[in-house]
């Protein structure tokens, strides 16, 4: 049976490892990439290898960046007695988005997902705990998705931070259940965080 040289299959195999990515798609972006100039393939190669060896977690809130503590964390204008924790980078980029909130971040890197193998453990909430123990800070902001991973990460998140003295609230529910933080438009983002309720 007729098979592609092998450097393409092993670049359609490496792409279809990509989530949403299959062996079509995979097909279709590898033809892209042979039909693209050298320059223009190339400099693809060197952002994905830049991303990896240049991006790092931030040592305070594990946002994504090129130094050891990111613009967020390191600005002295932010309220670093407000922490709002969110799921994701892209999640905070997209509350940041609506110039609304002040404080600082922590990203937990995931949520709880017990069926894909991720518990409580496997995020960065206890060093969430550290940072609320050691500093002031006044309130913990749960700006999980409003699903039922994003539930019960917050629940676990709460677990940990509500005992060590710290107010922790919720976002309002303008964010429609089963949603996306990162979908949602700057105005309900705006809102949500607004109208914040206590968890």
């Amino acid at each position: 049976m007729a098979k592609y040289a092998e450097p393409v299959e092993r670049l359609m195999a490496q792409l279809g490892k990509l989530p949403g990515i299959g062996a079509r798609t995979a097909e279709r972006l590898v033809f892209h990439i042979l039909k693209s100039d050298e320059v223009e393939a190339l400099a693809l190669a060197d952002a994905i290898r830049d991303v990896k060896k240049l991006i790092r977690p931030c040592k305070i809130c594990f946002n994504l960046t090129e130094k050891e503590i990111c613009s967020i964390c390191s600005d002295p204008r932010r309220d670093a007695g407000t922490i709002c924790v969110v799921e994701q980078p892209k999640d905070l980029l997209a509350l940041e988005s609506t110039g609304a909130y002040q404080g600082v971040y922590h990203v937990l890197m995931g949520h709880v997902a017990p069926l894909e193998g991720t518990e409580a453990e496997d995020l960065t909430i206890e060093a969430l705990g550290r940072r609320v123990k050691e500093g002031d800070v006044n309130e913990v902001i749960l700006a999980t998705n409003p699903n039922v991973a994003g539930d019960a990460t917050a629940l676990a998140v709460a677990s940990v931070v509500a005992p060590l003295g710290a107010k922790v609230t919720r976002l309002a529910r303008g964010l429609p259940t089963g949603g996306q933080i990162e979908y949602a438009n700057t105005s309900i983002l705006s809102d949500a965080i607004n109208e914040r309720r206590e968890f």
